[in-house]
């Protein structure tokens, strides 16, 4: 039997569906996924396999205008992935077009896809009428030259099926890299602090932009079976500390009670979690809290 294992990288713009499209091609959540942009920070690889096929997406942040350290690392991460991978897929929504980041993804794309095919794949297809589709397929098809087009809503899950078979059929002939039964090659410890700092995302909305991470600290696994983890999550101001905890600490317990049960669902057993919140000024300068998010603190420069 022939076998064929590589990576691939899912580009675009912030919120185009690349955490979606990552989840449902693995069948499990493992990239952290909310409607806010740029919550994907770390290279999060999820394992899917299709026939005699291992893929491994490297499910990279959204492609922007960078302002910050933290930004500009995000976006080097995202390229890097990019030149790293065997194929790579370029996310762009259906009701949005070509606006000005994916006329600079394309750009990018001049040099990053040498050698390498590049697929286009147009999510959210439901959200317009087909002439649109089928312009902006054209559109696109014009100023790149892109291995294959694909329809899709990763969301509903329609084209996901054709794209799946077709990346397994683009990667190159080799032994499988990970064990059949792993889906993701971030430690559990990093699996844990997203879920956390995704549920804090999802409940704090546009108070607490990206002023915050979740790192977690220890991880003790008990003679019952269960886990004991503790987490810490580091904001940059004492304002933010009280965000944070909520009302008579009513936020903190919500988003713990929330991410405990995912914890708990994804590894099958009992999870105690314990949520500490520290005020650390400049964490987004320190490049041991970038390393905590696999990405590279020099990056940002």
């Amino acid at each position: 039997m022939t076998t064929r294992a590589g990576f691939v990288a899912l580009i675009g713009e912030p919120n185009a569906g690349k955490s979606t499209l990552t989840n449902l091609m693995v069948g499990a959540k493992v990239s952290i996924v909310t409607h806010k942009v740029q919550t994907t920070r770390a290279r999060i690889r999820g394992v899917a396999l299709e026939g005699d096929a291992q893929i491994v997406f490297v499910d990279t942040p959204g492609l922007f205008r960078p302002r910050r350290r933290l930004d500009r690392a995000m976006v080097a991460a995202a390229w890097g992935g990019a030149a790293d991978a065997d194929v790579v897929v370029l996310m762009v929504e259906a009701h949005r077009g070509i606006t000005e980041g994916v006329e600079r993804i394309l750009e990018g794309l001049a040099d990053i896809g040498k050698g390498r095919k590049v697929a286009l794949a147009i999510n959210k297809i439901d959200m317009v009428k087909s002439e649109v589709l089928l312009g902006l397929s054209k559109e696109l098809n014009d100023r790149y030259p892109f291995a294959e087009t694909f329809m899709i809503s990763a969301e509903k899950g329609h084209g996901a099926k054709d794209l799946k078979k077709w990346l397994a059929q683009q990667l190159p002939e080799g032994p499988w890299l990970y064990p059949e039964d792993q889906i993701a090659d971030l430690p559990l410890r990093m699996i844990a602090a997203e879920m956390t700092r995704e549920k804090l995302t999802l409940r704090l909305h546009q108070e607490l932009p990206y002023q915050l991470t979740v790192e977690t600290e220890s991880w003790e696994e008990r003679k019952d079976g269960s886990a004991r983890v503790d987490q810490v999550i580091y904001v940059a101001r004492d304002g933010h500390k009280g965000i944070v905890l909520g009302k008579r600490g009513e936020t903190i317990k919500a988003v713990s009670k929330a991410a405990r049960e995912e914890l708990e669902e994804f590894l099958g057993r009992k999870v105690h979690l314990f949520l500490q919140v520290k005020v650390r000024p400049n964490w987004l300068e320190e490049a041991e809290r970038y390393s905590e998010m696999g990405l590279d603190f020099r990056d940002g420069n």
